[in-house]
């Protein structure tokens, strides 16, 4: 467990350092040692510090937060091909996203416009599949998936009344892209937060991956603890989409394929899907930056790209 935990911290390590050195403008890497130690050029500091610093550490975080999210969605709804938009947040946010550009807002109100919303989605999703009695996996899955078809009406319909000058930004923000976060530390911190809150009840969540009569059977409270995933989930997803937009894949993909590596064990899983899915979120935003400097792409343009072909694989190797 330690030893592929550090093995993932090392890549992450490496994939925020390589992240930091590639760009429109390429900086060498005794050149990089300087300015992370206080030397080098003041430019050097600047385009470092200042630009990619922040956003190297807000693609890590949502990353994170996604592949989290994931984790604790597959076992939540004992479905390993689940993912943290299967309920339907991501709409939401979007809607509420949406919204506050309509209305001219500044990004630090569309970013809380889209965390709303996330929460709107979660506690209608969450009431509609409670209903007047009690909750399953399948209900709530599929409550979710109409949910999200609803708020997929609503943004095709935003979008189709939108004034033209506006829709590059809607559209950007609606593929994903890491350049609209303003500051990483809110996300940082839910991250490690979320981490060290799960990480007690990693056991518990071993057994209900087993089914909730086989917790309940072994003292597990099968349903507060449903509840505590769901919630968690929904605000791990929230502050995803609130720092970067709606990125795809990341939180289907890290979880499975660590499943597929280090087994089942929740403790393992879910601190390595952090590292793993902010390292991934990380590569994919220094290839989205790259692949045609001095323009960049979406960084969800490239997870699409990535995480296509490997759900079908997955998808595959499952049948």
């Amino acid at each position: 467990m330690i030893r592929s935990l550090l093995i993932l911290g090392i890549l992450a390590f490496f994939a925020v350092l390589l992240a930091m050195a590639l760009g429109s403008v390429n900086i060498p890497l005794l050149d990089l040692w300087q300015t992370i130690q206080g030397e080098g050029s003041a430019l050097n500091r600047t385009l470092l510090m200042d630009l990619r610093l922040p956003r190297t550490l807000a693609a890590f975080a949502t990353g994170g937060l996604l592949a989290v999210a994931g984790a604790l969605m597959q076992v939540l709804l004992r479905n390993p091909l689940a993912d943290p938009y299967v309920l339907g947040l991501s709409g939401g946010a979007a809607v509420g996203a949406l919204l506050a550009m309509l209305s001219g807002m500044g990004a630090l109100l569309i970013s809380g416009s889209a965390f709303a919303g996330a929460m709107l989605a979660t506690l209608l999703v969450f009431g509609i599949a409670h209903g007047t009695g009690s909750w399953t996996p399948s209900r709530l899955l599929l409550t979710g998936v109409v949910v999200a078809a609803g708020w997929g009406a609503v943004i095709t319909l935003m979008l189709a009344i939108t004034p033209s000058y506006k829709l590059p930004g809607m559209l950007y923000w609606l593929m994903g892209d890491v350049s609209y976060a303003r500051s990483p530390w809110p996300a940082l911190t839910v991250l490690v937060l979320a981490v060290v809150l799960i990480m007690p009840l990693a056991r518990n969540l071993n057994v209900l991956a087993r089914g909730p009569l086989q917790a309940a059977a072994l003292g597990v409270a099968v349903r507060p603890l449903e509840w505590m995933i769901y919630l968690l989930a929904s605000l791990l997803t929230a502050t995803a989409v609130t720092t970067a937009g709606s990125i795809g894949f990341v939180g289907l993909i890290v979880p499975h394929m660590l499943r597929l590596v280090l087994g089942n064990d929740q403790r393992i899983i879910l601190p390595a899907s952090a590292l793993a899915g902010g390292a991934l979120l990380v590569l994919a935003d220094t290839l989205a930056r790259t692949v045609i400097a001095p323009e960049q792409l979406p960084v969800g343009v490239i997870t699409a790209l990535l995480g296509v072909p490997t759900f079908l694989y997955l998808l595959h190797r499952s049948r």
